[in-house]
C-alpha cells in the first residue's frame, strides 16, 4: 500500500469515526430543527426544549432517536467525503500548504460540498420523514391536537404510523425512480456549497493559531473548539436555506400545510405567509447540532485515530 493509499484511508476512517461519534450525541437536537423548521401557522412547539420535552413525553426517550439509524447508517460515507475531498482539493489547489490562500481555501470547501450531496440528499431526505412523523401524529398537546396527517406519497397507505426508512426508500423507487430519494437536490446543494465555502477557511484558519511547530498540528482541544466555532458561524449563516430544504423534502404534509414546487416558490410562499423570521427556524438547535458535530469530526481527525487503526492492522 503507498503512502498516499494509506493518507487517504486514515481520513477515510476518521471521516467516519467521527461522524458516528458526533451523530449519536446530538441527533435529538437534530430532531428538534427538523420539527422546528417544519411548523406551519399556530405552533405545536414553543422552543427546542418544549419540542424534546413533548417528545419523550408522548413518543418516549427512543422518539428522540427517530430517523437515526438513516444518519448513523450513512454520516460515515456522508463525513469521510466531505472531510477526505476538502483535503484532496487542498492539496490539489494549493501548492504552498504553509501559506494561507482564502479563495483557493473557500473553492475547495466548494469543491467538498458539491462531493458530499451523492449522500447527504438522500439521508436527510428519508430522515426528515421519519425525524417529521411524530410532529403530524395526532397526539394531545396543550389542549390543541396535532395536525392530521396525509400519506408519504399517494402510493403508499395511510395507515402506516411508524414508517420506516426502508419501506420510505422501497416506495420512492418504485413510484418515482432514483429521483425521489434526490427531491430537493438543488436545495441541498444551495446549503451544503456556501456552508463548506464559509466552514472550511474558517476552521482552518482557526486551527492554525494552534498549531504547534515540534508537532506541526493542533491539539484535541483546539482542534475541536475550532470546529465549534467555524460550524456554528456557518450553520447559523445558511439557517435559510436549510429551512427550505426542509420544507421541500417534506413529503409528509398536515392539514392546510402547503406544499412547494422548487426553491423559488418555497422562499415566496414562506415570505408571504409567515414572514421573514420564518427563514430563521431552528437556527439555534441547528447552530447546537452542528457545533459540537464539527467540533467532533475535526477533533478525531486531527488526532489521527485512523492513522492509529491502520498501524493497529499492519
Amino acid at each position: 500500500m503507498s503512502s498516499q493509499d494509506l493518507s487517504i484511508t486514515a481520513k477515510l476512517i476518521n471521516g467516519g469515526v467521527a461522524g458516528l461519534v458526533g451523530v449519536t450525541c446530538v441527533f435529538p437536537i437534530d430532531l428538534a430543527k427538523t420539527r422546528l423548521q417544519n411548523q406551519h401557522g399556530k405552533d405545536v412547539y414553543r422552543g427546542m426544549v418544549d419540542c424534546l420535552v413533548k417528545t419523550a413525553r408522548m413518543e418516549g426517550f427512543l422518539g428522540m432517536y427517530r430517523g437515526a439509524a438513516v444518519n448513523l447508517t450513512l454520516v460515515t460515507p456522508e463525513k469521510a467525503i466531505k472531510l477526505a475531498a476538502n483535503d484532496f482539493f487542498r492539496q490539489l489547489l494549493m501548492e504552498d500548504r504553509t501559506q494561507r490562500n482564502l479563495k483557493m481555501e473557500m473553492l475547495a470547501g466548494c469543491g467538498a460540498g458539491m462531493c458530499q450531496v451523492v449522500v447527504t440528499c438522500p439521508m436527510e431526505m428519508l430522515k426528515i420523514q421519519l425525524q417529521d412523523a411524530g410532529r403530524l401524529a395526532p397526539v394531545q398537546a396543550n389542549g390543541s391536537l396535532y395536525p392530521t396527517a396525509h400519506p408519504f406519497h399517494a402510493g403508499m397507505p395511510s395507515t402506516s404510523r411508524r414508517p420506516s426508512a426502508r419501506l420510505i426508500a422501497q416506495e420512492l423507487l418504485r413510484t418515482e425512480g432514483l429521483s425521489g430519494l434526490y427531491k430537493g437536490l438543488g436545495a441541498t446543494l444551495l446549503r451544503d456549497i456556501p456552508f463548506s465555502i464559509l466552514y472550511f477557511p474558517l476552521f482552518a484558519n482557526l486551527n492554525h493559531l494552534g498549531v504547534h511547530e515540534h508537532t506541526g498540528k493542533a491539539s484535541f482541544a483546539h482542534s475541536f473548539l475550532s470546529g465549534c466555532v467555524a460550524g456554528s458561524v456557518a450553520a447559523a449563516a445558511v439557517t435559510p436555506l436549510d429551512v427550505l430544504k426542509t420544507r421541500i423534502q417534506t413529503l409528509k404534509k398536515g392539514v392546510g400545510e402547503e406544499t412547494y414546487n422548487g426553491v423559488m416558490d418555497c422562499a415566496r410562499k414562506l415570505w408571504t405567509q409567515e414572514g421573514p423570521w420564518a427563514f430563521m427556524k431552528g437556527a439555534g438547535c441547528r447552530a447546537l447540532v452542528i457545533a459540537p458535530l464539527f467540533g467532533i469530526a475535526q477533533g478525531v481527525y486531527f488526532v489521527g485515530i485512523g492513522e492509529h487503526v491502520l498501524k493497529y492492522l499492519e
